[in-house]
């Protein structure tokens, strides 16, 4: 069975997911690079990261387990975007305007996908797209709760 073009698009993102080389986190600076044009020239506020990484997510299952139904394979590497979806969450607790935060959001939504500290793991053994989703969905969750700490731990708000 061939994968619907609509499931390739979405699942890499438009293309970022084909990087031979990191294509998780070149999907996350692709997810970056979208929120700062929708922030910048579209004028959303940052929390509405968090409402359109929610209304990606069911999406992104179906991409994401057509994808793994049709080549029998298990979260391939070219699917991101579950990386935009983590990423975004992170990036929704960033102030627009401080480039310090965006990065501080990248850099812990990347760590915590590749470290996968529990329970972040347990959940990408969900089936039928589900788990390749919900880990970075819970990864995205928990860099957000960190940005959100260090900004109330430096005195920001």
């Amino acid at each position: 069975m061939k994968t619907a073009r609509w499931a390739y698009w979405l699942a890499t993102w438009g293309g970022a997911g084909l990087s031979p080389v990191a294509p998780g986190t070149v999907g996350a600076l692709a997810a970056v690079a979208v929120a700062w044009l929708l922030v910048r020239y579209a004028g959303l506020p940052m929390e509405a990261l968090a409402l359109l990484a929610l209304l990606l997510f069911y999406p992104g299952v179906r991409a994401s387990g057509r994808i793994e139904r049709d080549l029998r394979r298990e979260d391939p590497g070219f699917i991101v975007v579950d990386e935009v979806v983590g990423q975004w969450l992170a990036l929704s607790a960033a102030r627009a305007d401080v480039w310090q935060d965006w990065l501080l959001a990248l850099v812990l939504f990347r760590a915590l996908d590749i470290s996968k500290p529990p329970p972040v793991r347990q959940l990408e053994k969900l089936p039928n797209g589900v788990g390749v989703m919900a880990d970075d969905a819970a990864a995205g969750l928990c860099a957000m709760m960190l940005v959100v700490a260090y900004r109330w731990a430096v005195g920001l708000s």
